[in-house]
């Protein structure tokens, strides 16, 4: 099976790609699940023309019916992400917490939410999944659903906000939610035609409006506000400290104006967004000091994303009161 891929959009001077799926596309060439899917841009699975179902991006299902040794690793997708496991149980895991995934869950996931599928690998059964984009990357844009769905204004609107104001990840499916993605999943392995499966779809997301509004789901505003964008952007600069950052970038990548992402920088850590990846910069730089004494000052600087060791004593000494040599030789293990 052929994969395709195409970009999502620009994060630094990176382009960022969605998943690619390439572990279960290995498997299925190897005979280790049987996989159906109807897709389009990178996702495996039959093509579908530009014209059929616009923003569908991938729907279908593996079956694994022996013990696997593969997994889907970390990764967000472009759009509004629906699992259920329809057999079996499948460990699932959204921002370091893990679920355990019995037959009837469903999962739901916004393009911003990472999540990983296996521990690291996934277990015996069958999954049923369905990605729509609807145009946005950040918590705080608002939602775009293709034009092929038919629910009222007044019903999209209120799943959009049920979607968008909690983002719990893992729910029981009705019986109702079970039948409309095994008639997916009918559909894509019959290859029935895109109008069959639009009505599913559709089908589909009116019961999850009324899972939403049977369970009286509390709904959270904040969770659309672009400081919560910041926020989300501010953690994974935890882990991207390195990268050569400028204001602009980092104000491209949260979706916003620079006067915006600052102002919104401040609320969240009381700094500016340069100060703070500075911040990061040096607290990293304390863990390589103590823990790496084979490493040379220089080497520890332009690891940790400083453009020269001068800066990064400038900076250290700001933030600590000393220089890095002075505070290796005081944190200096004893012999």
């Amino acid at each position: 099976m052929a994969t395709r891929s195409a970009p999502i959009y620009k994060d630094q001077d990176k382009t960022y790609r969605a998943d690619t799926c390439s572990p279960l596309i290995d498997a299925a060439n190897r005979g280790k699940v049987v996989l159906k899917a109807l897709s389009r841009s990178h996702y495996p699975g039959r093509v579908l023309d530009d014209e059929q179902l616009p923003g569908l991006q991938s729907t279908g299902y593996w079956n694994a019916t022996r013990e696997q040794d593969w997994g889907l690793p970390w990764h967000r997708n472009e759009g509004i992400e629906l699992t259920f496991l329809e057999t079996g149980t499948l460990p699932f895991s959204v921002r370091g917490k893990t679920w355990q995934l019995n037959s009837g869950s469903l999962t739901i996931t916004r393009p911003w939410q990472q999540h990983k599928v296996g521990q690291p690998n996934i277990e015996i059964g069958c999954l049923h999944w369905l990605i729509i984009d609807v145009g946005v990357r950040h918590p705080h844009q608002p939602w775009q659903w293709p034009g092929w769905l038919v629910l009222t204004p007044d019903d999209l609107a209120e799943l959009t906000g049920y979607l968008r104001e909690n983002e719990q990840p893992v729910w029981r499916a009705t019986d109702a939610i079970k039948g409309c993605f095994r008639q997916i999943g009918g559909a894509v392995e019959a290859e029935s035609g895109v109008s069959r499966l639009a009505v599913f779809i559709n089908e589909l997301f009116l019961n999850l409006l009324v899972l939403f509004r049977r369970e009286d789901v509390p709904r959270d505003k904040g969770l659309t506000r672009t400081q919560r964008s910041v926020e989300l952007f501010l953690t994974s600069l935890e882990e991207r400290y390195a990268e050569e950052w400028t204001l602009d970038a980092m104000a491209r990548v949260c979706g916003l104006g620079v006067t915006r992402f600052v102002h919104n920088c401040r609320h969240a850590v009381n700094l500016p967004p340069m100060q703070y990846l500075s911040l990061l910069r040096t607290r990293a730089a304390t863990e390589k000091l103590r823990q790496c004494p084979d490493k040379t000052i220089t080497e520890i600087a332009f690891e940790c994303g400083f453009s020269s060791s001068q800066y990064f004593a400038t900076c250290f000494r700001k933030h600590y009161g000393r220089t890095p040599k002075q505070f290796r030789t005081d944190h200096r293990p004893p012999r």
